[in-house]
């Protein structure tokens, strides 16, 4: 993976090849950023230019046969951990390696793409992967051995806030004191649900949303498209790449998201009174309990984000909205003086909450009804 292909990120780009060319490695990082930042493509590119002995900053010119080793994702020394879970094709103990076929695919198509996707791929969506205890026993193994090149190793773990306790603890002391020439790269969303022991051990890297300018650029190049529809579709993305390139298709799940949610809105503003409107709330709850957990908790993150941009309308920060929804005769202009600062926090809690009770295998019909009546409650509140 060339550096130049990976969008914007520039200073990073620069300090980590510095850090190569400088002989200065640090053998534990941890790539910190938002979905569609472009952490997961960088940490690649940096394995590889370790690896491949590059220099001048542009991953060719070393080892030749080893930049086409990964150009296929097949370099010996290149190992990863990623979550994983029970599917048709791994019945029990399910680790990495059981699905690299899937991971190159996911590399293949959607660098950029997120844990939804990847769950997709696996056609797992309805249950919750994690990198487990297994995973933990097959990274001590595989570290354990030496190098097939007489070089480098790299452990890459993507999305390490997966981890469950049993691993982390497993690969505490390998992670302090690993075995010479090893480095760990781990990439995260979230570094706060990385247990602590694990976090202090890393050097942490932290990655901004990608700028607009880079997302349009990255979907000119890409798609072909014209200079008016990135700009624009670039700006809907709020910095991720995943969602600008899912926009191009139109094959995003905010679309589907979106038309959820505004029958979720509107039933709870008729549900003041109105008999049938509640009914309307507990066939939507069941709708969207038969969905999988992975998707129930998209969708609420994208309620989150809904009611943060009606906020940020409300209060004339217009240059911070970048959401157009597409659904007829609804406008957030007019959705927006319902969200205020007298509901913000306990709307934005309630949805927490629920993401909370949902990703511990809570029963989501429950929850969805219970945070859809308090819904109700919310929205006619009065702003102070």
């Amino acid at each position: 993976m060339l550096f130049q292909d990976i969008l914007g990120q520039h200073h990073i780009k620069a300090h980590l090849t510095q850090s190569v060319d400088n002989g200065r490695i640090p053998h534990a990082q941890l790539f910190v950023g938002p979905e569609g930042s472009g952490t997961l493509p960088m940490a690649i590119a940096y394995a590889q230019y370790i690896l491949c002995s590059n220099s001048e900053g542009e991953n060719n010119g070393g080892n030749e046969a080893c930049n086409l080793k990964f150009k296929n994702i097949s370099h010996p020394d290149l190992h990863f951990a990623f979550p994983v879970t029970t599917s048709a094709k791994v019945k029990s103990k399910p680790v990495s390696s059981f699905y690299l076929e899937e991971w190159r695919q996911l590399l293949k198509e959607q660098p950029y793409g997120n844990l939804f996707d990847w769950y997709k791929i696996l056609g797992v969506d309805n249950k919750q992967g994690q990198i487990g205890v297994d995973e933990a026993q097959d990274i001590v193994k595989a570290l354990s051995l030496k190098s097939y090149e007489g070089g480098y190793k790299v452990m890459l773990i993507w999305m390490a806030e997966k981890m469950n306790t049993a691993c982390a603890n497993k690969l505490l002391k390998l992670i302090e004191e690993p075995p010479s020439k090893t480095v760990f790269l781990l990439i995260a969303q979230d570094e706060e649900q990385i247990i602590n022991t694990i976090r202090s051990r890393c050097q942490i890297l932290h990655f901004p949303p990608l700028a607009e300018e880079d997302i349009k650029t990255g979907l000119i190049k890409s798609y072909n498209l014209e200079i008016t529809v990135a700009t624009k579709l670039a700006h809907q993305s709020n910095g991720n790449y995943n969602k600008a390139s899912d926009l191009v298709y139109r094959d995003s799940e905010d679309i589907q998201f979106e038309s959820w949610f505004i029958f979720w809105i509107r039933s709870a503003f008729k549900a003041k009174g109105n008999k049938a409107a509640i009914n309307d709330l507990i066939s939507w709850s069941e709708d969207i309990a038969k969905t999988g957990r992975e998707t129930q908790k998209q969708f609420l993150n994208f309620c989150l984000d809904f009611f943060r941009q009606a906020l940020l309308l409300n209060y004339n920060a217009t240059d911070l909205v970048y959401m157009e929804p597409k659904t007829e005769k609804f406008k957030l202009e007019n959705f927006a003086p319902y969200v205020h600062g007298n509901n913000i926090m306990a709307i934005s809690n309630e949805l927490q909450d629920a993401i909370y009770h949902i990703e511990r295998n809570g029963n989501s019909k429950i929850i969805l009804t219970d945070l859809s009546i308090k819904l109700t409650r919310l929205l006619h509140k009065k702003p102070d």
